[in-house]
């Protein structure tokens, strides 16, 4: 049995067994048990978890790669842990799937060849659920891959970086080539690994953070000054160096530096 790859899911499925194995290599934690593997397609990345971790989900949203990981993984043939099972076919969306109940609030590290389409929204879902997400390792499209992982200064960092960034200390592992893929996508992709900080929690009002952020880079050529105006701004406080940045040119830390000026202003 072959799984066709659907245009409207995105999928395009790794062949490479030397990168497959690469990837699950950048899982590197020890202090979680649970491993979920999104959209993993005909499984050439799934055999090598298995090798690896002591519990492995995977979630896919085909039915067709549904059946046919049944088949290749029959669940007679897994090794079954003594509490519970080493592996499991969730058929879904996990965007959709609250991952509190999947994994009964136990840490989780997320790994997969993310659909290109969806990429980003996994990444806040991950950020969202911080809490339970040690460790989080996949391929995106090159480009979305280095936008997450760079720094301040540069014309690709903006919102998914800084929002990553915040809670996550990001590495850029490698670059995948397209003819590695069936069908090949027209772009580079690339392999990143994110690391939860040891502080995961800001000293700041999270949502007000998320705002800031979002607001700023809304407006990315605009200084802070002018790009954040709808904080009514007093003209002391439109004078401040900060103000006279760019969003581009701020760090992780002077955003949160910014939105303590921002909550101060508020509470007065």
């Amino acid at each position: 049995m072959t799984v066709r790859a659907k245009k409207h899911l995105g999928q395009h499925f790794l062949k490479d067994e030397d990168i497959a194995k690469k990837i699950a290599d950048a899982l590197i934690g020890e202090n979680y048990n649970n491993v979920l593997e999104i959209g993993p397609g005909m499984g050439v990345l799934t055999k090598y978890l298995l090798e690896k971790k002591p519990k492995v989900t995977v979630m896919e949203l085909d039915r067709e790669s549904v059946a046919y990981l049944q088949e290749t993984f029959p669940l007679e043939h897994i090794k079954l842990d003594t509490t519970s099972d080493k592996f499991k076919i969730i058929e879904g969306d996990f965007l959709k799937k609250d991952l509190t109940e999947v994994f009964n609030q136990e840490p989780v590290a997320i790994i997969g060849n993310f659909p290109y389409n969806i990429s980003t929204q996994i990444v806040f879902k991950a950020i969202e659920n911080r809490e339970f997400v040690p460790e989080f390792a996949g391929m995106f499209q090159k480009e979305v891959a280095m936008r997450i992982a760079e720094k301040e200064g540069s014309k690709v960092y903006g919102i998914l970086s800084v929002l990553t960034q915040a809670f996550f200390d990001v590495e850029y592992l490698f670059t995948v080539p397209p003819t590695v893929f069936d069908p090949p996508p027209k772009v580079d992709s690339g392999v990143i690994r994110l690391i939860r900080k040891e502080d995961y929690s800001l000293p700041v009002d999270e949502k007000l953070f998320f705002r800031v952020v979002k607001t700023a880079f809304q407006q990315r050529r605009k200084m802070l000054r002018s790009s954040l105006k709808s904080f009514n701004l007093s003209d002391s406080l439109k004078e401040e160096p900060i103000f006279a940045k760019r969003p581009e040119q701020l760090s992780v830390n002077q955003f949160i530096e910014l939105t303590k000026k921002l909550s101060e202003l508020s509470a007065d």
